[in-house]
C-alpha cells in the first residue's frame, strides 16, 4: 500500500484507540507491511477529546507523526469540528452520522457516514461501535484486505469477546458495502439504473 496517513478521533470511551490500534495491527502482522501508531487524550480520558495517528506503508516509516491525515475518522462532533481542517485536499472522510453534523466541508472531499452506535446497539453493546467503524473503514477505504482486519480484531479484544466483535465488524462492513452500491447507482444515468431493475 502507499503512504496513508490516518488520523480516528473521538472521545475517550469510544474505543478510538483500539480501532486505531486494530488497522495499524491488520497492516503490519496481517500483511507483512509497516505501520505507526501515536495516541493523545485530553485531561480526562472517559468523555474529553481522543484521537490516535496511524500511519500505513508498504516501506520503512522514517517520521510517525501524520502532516495531512489522507483519511479522518471523526467518531464525535468535536473530532470532526477539531481534525477536518487538517485533512488532505481530496481525502476521505467517515463520520458516525448521528453523533456528527457536517458543515464548512472543502470541495473534493469524500465523505461516508455510518450510524455505528445504532448498529452496536443492535448487537446489544453499544460499546462495540469502534469495531463496527473498523467494519466500515474497510469497505469503503479497500485499503486493507478484510480478512486481515477480521483477524486483528480478534487477536486485539478482551477473550471472550470475539464473537461479538467480529459480528461487529461484519455488521459494519455489510453497512459500507451498501453505501457503496447505492453511491454507485446514484452515479449512473438514470436510464441506465432503470434498465438494471427487475421487470
Amino acid at each position: 500500500m502507499p503512504l496513508t496517513e490516518i488520523r480516528v478521533a473521538g472521545f475517550g470511551g469510544q474505543g478510538v484507540i483500539l480501532a486505531a490500534m486494530i488497522i495499524g495491527k491488520a497492516a503490519s502482522i496481517f500483511e507483512n507491511g509497516y505501520a505507526t501508531l501515536t495516541q493523545a487524550f485530553g485531561p480526562e480520558a472517559r468523555g474529553s477529546a481522543c484521537s490516535a495517528q496511524v500511519i500505513l506503508s508498504d516501506e520503512p516509516i522514517l517520521y510517525p507523526y501524520i502532516t495531512q491525515p489522507d483519511i479522518l475518522i471523526a467518531m464525535s462532533q468535536d473530532a470532526y469540528n477539531r481534525f477536518m481542517p487538517e485533512l488532505k485536499p481530496g481525502g476521505t472522510l467517515l463520520i458516525e452520522e448521528d453523533l456528527v453534523r457536517i458543515h464548512d466541508l472543502p470541495n473534493g472531499i469524500r465523505i461516508h457516514g455510518v450510524p455505528a452506535t445504532r448498529l452496536a446497539e443492535e448487537l446489544g453493546r453499544r460499546l462495540v461501535l469502534n469495531i463496527v467503524m473498523v467494519g466500515f473503514f474497510a469497505a469503503v477505504t479497500k485499503l486493507l484486505q478484510p480478512e486481515s482486519l477480521r483477524k486483528a480484531v480478534a487477536d486485539s479484544v478482551p477473550a471472550g469477546t470475539e464473537a461479538l466483535n467480529l459480528r461487529a465488524f461484519d455488521k459494519g462492513f455489510e453497512y459500507g458495502l451498501m453505501e457503496l452500491k447505492s453511491e454507485s447507482a446514484e452515479s449512473q444515468p438514470v436510464d441506465k439504473w432503470i434498465e438494471g431493475l427487475p421487470h
